[in-house]
């Protein structure tokens, strides 16, 4: 037996090795929107979108999900946007002085693309080294063998759509 469920992912948290710093970076130069700050515990929250969209828990030492020890395991998680919206991403975040990265890691100026499901994609750090994406699903079939640049991605497409 299985569950039968429409769920989609509500909520993540991060241990973060600062709160204020965390909260200020993703509410001032990501825009999430401010949900809670308990400064006793230590903790904060903030919405992607509306309340009812998502919640992201910043969790500092010293709270349950903090750093041990001093230590913070890295984390990745991404966010849904439209493609139009992560096209122009690189740009304004390179004006924020935050690098964008590829699929391997490597510094890049330009979206990845995962062919198998298709998406196209931008990844970057926060201030803790977690390892955040915006991620674009695109509607042209999957190619499974295909990981790229978008540039090469658009060019893949045009080829395999031109009659021959």
């Amino acid at each position: 037996m299985k569950l039968q469920l429409d769920a989609k992912l509500y909520e993540t948290h991060l241990p973060v090795s600062n709160v204020e710093q965390s909260l200020k970076f993703y509410t001032e130069v990501l825009g999430l929107k401010f949900a809670l700050h308990e400064q006793k515990r230590n903790i904060a929250f903030v919405y992607f979108g509306n309340k009812e969209d998502g919640m992201l828990g910043l969790w500092g030492p010293g709270s349950g999900y903090g750093p041990k020890n001093g230590h913070i395991i890295t984390h990745h998680f991404a966010m849904k946007i439209t493609l139009e919206a992560l096209l122009s991403l690189p740009e304004k975040l390179k004006a924020l002085g935050i690098p964008c990265n590829g699929f391997y890691g490597e510094e890049e100026d330009l979206p990845s693309v995962i062919g198998w499901m298709p998406s196209a994609q931008i990844y970057f750090k926060d201030p803790d080294g977690h390892y955040l994406e915006y991620i674009s699903i695109l509607e042209e079939e999957p190619d499974p063998d295909f990981i790229g640049l978008w540039s090469q991605w658009k060019t893949k497409i045009a080829n395999r759509d031109r009659p021959s």
